[in-house]
């Protein structure tokens, strides 16, 4: 495997969604040793600070803050952003993480939306949005995590999935939507001159809680995903491990030939595994119509206007 050689971060401040385990636990260590000051909100403070505690032990001189965030909750996203806001320190890097993944039922989140496309996309455009002012100060890299689910496509009469419910099929809804913003967020700032570079990444197949969390959400029984993905794992099949899984991401973030408006995913077979490299934008992505009419829904829906700030 091809390591990621990080640039000297320090000085710049680090804002990672959903690095209380798995990726984005790996990505903050990873910045946190290159030197930068990190926020991580988490949804469960106590995940948190044991996340901050781990990468204190291997970074002790690592400044790192937490602060709550429920992607699922337009009012906590905005709470953030406005404590964030106040303190008036510009981001340098934003790394939209944070998601869940097929839960086998339909749940919706605390404004009425459909789970995984609430948490997944809207409340990332939300943060993103809010957040804007100390971006455009910081001159970000703002970095989106999307997946192969995203070779999907979107159904525009049923965004919520209310009239027919696909766990798989919400989710790759969730995460085309990730990498339409992503694209999108770049072509405005380019036009606008935001000063903001923005682009996708996946990590594989990597093994995580993710498969365990969502699949389980409501659940008496455990769902197989996690059983079957330990044991590919054992087995070197298609599955790779944190460590690997956070190089596209960190690449994507951090490296300075990553550019805006790309996809970065590992090299392997299928997209599973292998060395983090650029990617063709899939097929289901490189309508800049659809990027544009999505764009002008999640603003609504959300209630956050890009072109306010």
């Amino acid at each position: 495997m091809t390591d990621v050689t990080v640039p000297d971060l320090r000085g710049k401040l680090a804002v990672v969604t959903g690095a209380s385990d798995g990726v984005g636990l790996g990505l903050a260590g990873r910045l946190a040793h290159a030197g930068a000051e990190l926020v991580l909100p988490v949804r469960n403070m106590a995940k948190g600070a044991a996340a901050v505690e781990r990468i204190r032990a291997s970074a002790p001189e690592a400044q790192i803050s937490t602060g709550v965030l429920d992607l699922a909750s337009l009012a906590s996203v905005e709470t953030l952003a406005d404590t964030l806001n106040a303190e008036g320190r510009p981001i340098n890097l934003l790394i939209n993480n944070a998601g869940v993944m097929a839960p086998p039922v339909r749940h919706t989140t605390e404004d009425g939306y459909e789970l995984q496309f609430g948490t997944n996309h809207l409340g990332h455009v939300a943060l993103t949005g809010r957040l804007m002012p100390l971006l455009r100060a910081g001159r970000a890299h703002v970095t989106t995590m999307t997946s192969t689910a995203a070779r999907s496509s979107i159904n525009w009469d049923d965004l919520q999935s209310e009239k027919r419910y696909s766990p798989v099929r919400a989710y790759g809804q969730s995460k085309l939507a990730n990498l339409l913003f992503a694209l999108e967020l770049n072509r405005l700032s380019t036009a606008g001159d935001w000063g903001i570079v923005s682009n996708a990444a996946h990590p594989g197949t990597t093994l995580t809680n993710l498969y365990a969390s969502g699949p389980n959400l409501g659940r008496a029984r455990p769902a197989p995903h996690e059983a079957i993905m330990k044991r590919l794992a054992r087995w070197g099949i298609f599955v790779q491990s944190v460590d690997a899984g956070l190089l596209p991401p960190l690449y994507a973030a951090t490296s300075p030939d990553a550019r805006g408006g790309r996809l970065y995913g590992p090299d392997g077979l299928g997209q599973f595994t292998g060395n983090p490299k650029q990617l063709a934008i899939y097929k289901s992505a490189r309508s800049e119509a659809d990027a544009a009419r999505l764009w002008q829904i999640s603003e609504r829906l959300t209630g956050v206007t890009f072109a306010a700030v």
